[in-house]
């Protein structure tokens, strides 16, 4: 008889708890790959993202400044500038969205072969 898994205490559901949602993972991929510098602007990840709506992405970068994986950074100039960097945290996701990239080019690949 198997054990059920304990959601509270499973590791896999933790990270998916903290990373689960349509865009985490992917502005999470933007600021560690495609960032310029180490940081983004809200307008840069309207830009990359287009099909993102206003709400969701300022409620998911929220949620990520929550669980500490990346520091809003609000500069007081007119215009206002915010940038986003990942914190040391953030960056420790670095490899499994390195391997993640990996893992969908070569499944693009296999699936168009």
């Amino acid at each position: 008889h198997r054990e059920a898994v304990n959601i509270v205490t499973c590791p896999v559901m933790r990270s998916l708890l903290v990373l689960g949602g349509k865009w985490k993972l992917l502005l999470l991929y933007l600021l560690a790959f495609e960032s310029k510098g180490g940081h983004l602007r809200y307008s840069d990840f309207v830009d990359l993202i287009p099909n993102i709506s206003a709400k969701v992405l300022s409620s998911e970068l929220k949620e990520l400044e929550a669980d500490g994986l990346i520091i809003r950074t609000m500069y007081h100039e007119i215009p206002p500038r915010v940038e986003y960097t990942l914190t040391d945290l953030g960056y420790s996701l670095k490899p499994i969205l390195d391997a993640m990239r990996n893992w969908g080019e070569a499944y693009k690949a296999q699936k168009q072969g």
